[in-house]
């Protein structure tokens, strides 16, 4: 074993998706050193079952990142779902009809893209922040030094090279285990893995085909009385996904359920219709049961991330989804604490934020996994008669703004500075609030009046904003708003840091926003610009203005009345997460 006490400040194990995402982040934010590693060759790894979609809020978060562009290019964008029952009549309102709903989002539908692709986008990303994937590197043992303080050198960890046999000791910071549901950093720490195991088996046969089927390139479910409800998605490069339940009555046919067998029984899922595969690129068939670990963030310095810390069937097609969520929820919190710009506190929010979403999730997909079975959920209180696919639709329009993520939200609770409570108040319900998603508004630039969106204008950059909606010149009151724009610059050492950026929105279009203000404003202007100021009424903001802070990954994390008190309340509510006094 060489023990050369090698030094990283993050070392992430496992390299699909969500391993790629965090380090890609900590790669960019910089001022962190990262190492990623993963035990199966590339070529191995493109062998795993793969995910394929990206629901809206994820492609959000993405697009923040910098990274939507290249998905775009290569996916393919689903608008259109359909369900048909047994005998081949369409049936609305059931199955995936939830994604026609999936609206205020520029990504109003789902990113289709095989997860082989979506690593290669996120690999080259990666690359070009000086950051590659180690493999075939295994983690094989790792521990905590307690005797050493919060943010140093912790954890040890060993790695053994599977290429030329060779072990590594390797000290870092923190270590993020991204290594799926047999997490072997889960295991070395001893963290319970709790839930139940599912005996449903799934099978998945993506390939080209031929068919008759009257809407193919759509996400679509065929309601069969013998496969369950069968999973016909249309994905990139015209390649088409079959998915099914493999019943007992479906095993107990097969001595050997191999490739041939997957597509035989495919062929007899989507009946009345006819499908003739011309190529196969891939199949598999699994078991997964709804499973959470104990904690996400062990020991200060250990954390879990993805299928490592939750799993679920694919039946809402959250895997990967709720992966990203983690990994982008955890990789600006530890770049600002690896940094010294928050507290070493700060990282406990992953999970306070995190493990809420995964219950909502895991209960969900308990439903939603036995009624794409043919079976009514377990705590089912109704008619033991109902049609498990009406119920399904209702369970699925339920969960539907979770599982476009565009209803994701993060509880304001005591402990957590990152989701406080507004001081401002309006006159009917607000539209958003702390925790919330911020809606990503149409905003004009001045003088040109070109549109933009504000996800555009804000990349994640591991950067808090400050968006200050301005008063309309009749309710601007001497002494209250513009009094922000002068003592709102004590926050300057935040904003030297690079971890605080103002934007001003202001009410109307006009020659010049000093002119409209009255004195220079703060950061960069954009226009609401609309007839209807649909950015004002989206945020709740009325003609007297406001303040709403944005967390770098695009959730509000407070609104501010725009008065005197306003700069009072943006100090305290930094001062409670900055590490470095204002």
């Amino acid at each position: 074993m060489q023990e050369n006490g090698a030094c990283v400040d993050v070392l992430i194990v496992g390299a699909g998706p969500v391993g790629l995402i965090t380090a890609f982040q900590l790669a960019k934010f910089g001022g962190v050193s990262v190492r990623i590693v993963e035990k199966h060759a590339k070529s191995m790894q493109d062998a795993y079952g793969r995910a394929i979609t990206l629901f809206p809020r994820t492609s959000e978060m993405l697009d923040q990142l910098g990274l939507a562009d290249e998905l775009l290019q290569s996916c393919f964008a689903c608008r259109d779902t359909v369900t048909y029952n047994a005998h081949g009549q369409e049936v609305p309102g059931r199955g995936w009809s939830f994604m026609n709903n999936m609206k205020d989002t520029a990504f109003d539908f789902a990113l289709v893209l095989r997860q082989k692709f979506q690593e290669e986008i996120f690999r080259n990303a990666m690359k070009k922040h000086n950051v590659q994937v180690e493999a075939p590197i295994e983690l094989t043992s790792a521990s905590v030094d307690h005797a050493v303080p919060l943010t140093g050198y912790r954890v040890k960890a060993v790695l053994l090279n599977h290429q030329n046999g060779t072990s590594e000791t390797v000290r870092c910071k923190y270590l993020v285990g991204c290594d799926g549901g047999r997490s072997s950093v889960r295991q070395l720490f001893g963290i319970p893995f709790e839930g139940s195991k599912s005996e449903d088996k799934w099978v998945r046969v993506d390939g080209q085909i031929t068919t008759n089927l009257p809407k193919p390139r759509t996400y679509c479910s065929i309601e069969s009385p013998t496969h369950g409800n069968v999973l016909w998605a249309a994905l990139d490069h015209g390649a088409t996904r079959i998915g099914y339940a493999f019943t007992d009555d479906r095993a107990k046919a097969y001595s050997e359920f191999d490739e041939a067998a997957a597509v035989k029984e495919a062929i007899a899922a989507v009946k009345p219709f006819d499908i003739t595969f011309d190529r196969v690129d891939w199949w598999t068939i699994y078991t997964v049961g709804q499973r959470v670990a104990k904690t996400f963030f062990h020991d200060g310095c250990v954390f879990l991330a993805g299928d490592a810390c939750h799993t679920h069937s694919s039946g809402a097609a959250q895997g990967m989804n709720t992966g990203i969520h983690d990994a982008v929820n955890l990789a600006w919190k530890l770049s600002l604490v690896l940094n010294r710009d928050a507290k070493p506190s700060l990282l406990e929010t992953y999970e306070a934020e995190r493990r809420p979403n995964v219950q909502r999730l895991i209960q969900y997909d308990k439903d939603i996994s036995r009624l794409m079975t043919n079976r009514l959920p377990e705590d089912w209180q109704g008619d033991p008669a109902a049609d498990v696919n009406v119920i399904l639709g209702e369970v699925m329009e339920e969960a539907g703004s979770f599982s476009s993520g565009l209803g994701i939200f993060y509880d304001v609770e005591e402990g957590n500075p990152l989701n406080v409570n507004s001081s401002f108040t309006c006159d009917s319900t607000p539209p958003v609030k702390p925790g919330m998603r911020g809606p990503d508004i149409t905003l004009y630039r001045p003088g040109t009046f070109e549109a933009t969106r504000l996800i555009r204008e804000l990349p994640n950059e591991a950067c808090f904003s400050v968006l200050v909606f301005a008063a309309s010149p009749s309710n601007r009151i001497p002494g209250t708003s513009e009094d922000v724009y002068e003592s709102s610059l004590d926050l300057d050492e935040l904003v030297g840091m690079g971890r605080l950026k103002f934007i001003t929105i202001l009410h109307e279009r006009g020659p010049s926003p000093y002119e409209q203000l009255g004195n220079d404003p703060l950061g960069r202007v954009y226009y609401d610009g609309k007839n209807d100021k649909d950015a004002y009424r989206r945020y709740g903001i009325g003609t007297s203005g406001g303040i709403v802070v944005l967390r770098p990954d695009g959730w509000i994390g407070t609104i501010l009345a725009l008065d005197d008190n306003a700069t009072d309340r943006l100090e305290e509510y930094f001062g409670e997460v900055c590490f470095r006094q204002i």
